[in-house]
């Protein structure tokens, strides 16, 4: 275990699509460190699947059926989590939606679909969070899950690297008004991480996770517990000094155009 297992004790943190991939494995980091976790999600089988897994774990965690396109059920969920453990100190707005399609080929459905869960859903998860976590006696912390994608522009996902990218304008707006308030907002971009819903359509269901895994100058996919190690530094004390950063987590993917030069013998 890389932190302490009282790093985050006494905080209750709310993460949305937690009940598989990024944020199962968030929620996972969370227990193992002293939080309380409350799970949000559309599919209540797998959402009943990962509180058990948590609580036996040792951990304190329940589970609230929502979809972040509608701000009342995300609200709703909040209030319930409040209910039940008095507070919210840490909003994780994880969940996300996105599939393969080109812009000339993709339904104004489509681009809909994924811009309301992306950004939309985030807006959702900060609003109904914010009176919570301005009152939190940790110091609020509002963390949403980006993509390097978003900043460079991302061929076949255009719905999902724009939905991103107001994402990341979106925090850092809120990294400046919510300071004030105690409230640190972060983002945290991934890379491609391996045993993911997200690499298996986005990649390998495309034949391309070869072509993506040469771009890793690390040389491998990255793991979940990459991205909870993250999280769990951004919501502990020692992250209390980092608000409006975007922290990249891509086995330097995002920096893999600046290739070494090779040297021929003799030069």
């Amino acid at each position: 275990m890389l932190f302490s297992r009282d790093a985050l004790s006494g905080r209750v943190a709310m993460i949305t699509g937690g009940a598989t991939g990024i944020g199962r494995a968030i929620a996972e980091a969370f227990i193992d460190v002293g939080a309380k976790v409350v799970l949000a999600s559309r599919n209540q089988e797998k959402l009943t699947a990962a509180v058990e897994a948590l609580r036996e774990r040792g951990g304190e965690a329940m589970a609230v059926q929502a979809d972040v396109r509608s701000y009342e059920a995300v609200e709703a969920a909040v209030k319930a989590c409040v209910s039940a453990y008095g507070s919210l100190d840490i909003m994780i707005a994880n969940a996300a939606g996105n599939f393969v399609v080109p812009v000339a080929e993709m339904s104004p459905n489509a681009w809909k679909v994924v811009v309301d869960i992306d950004l939309n859903g985030t807006f959702h998860c900060a609003r109904a969070a914010y009176a919570h976590l301005r009152q939190s006696a940790h110091g609020g912390r509002l963390i949403a899950i980006s993509t390097t994608r978003a900043l460079e522009g991302w061929p076949g996902c255009a719905h999902a690297g724009a939905a991103k990218a107001g994402v990341m304008s979106l925090i850092r707006t809120l990294s400046s008004e919510w300071g004030p308030d105690g409230i640190r907002c972060n983002t945290i971009a991934p890379g491609a991480i391996g045993n993911t819903e997200g690499v298996k359509r986005i990649y390998e269901d495309q034949g391309a996770a070869a072509r993506e895994l040469s771009s890793v100058p690390l040389g491998k996919f990255g793991d979940t517990a990459d991205i909870a190690n993250a999280a769990v530094f951004l919501c502990s004390d020692a992250g209390a000094y980092v608000t409006g950063a975007d922290m990249v987590v891509d086995g330097g993917r995002s920096r893999s155009r600046a290739r070494p030069l090779e040297c021929k013998e003799g030069n």
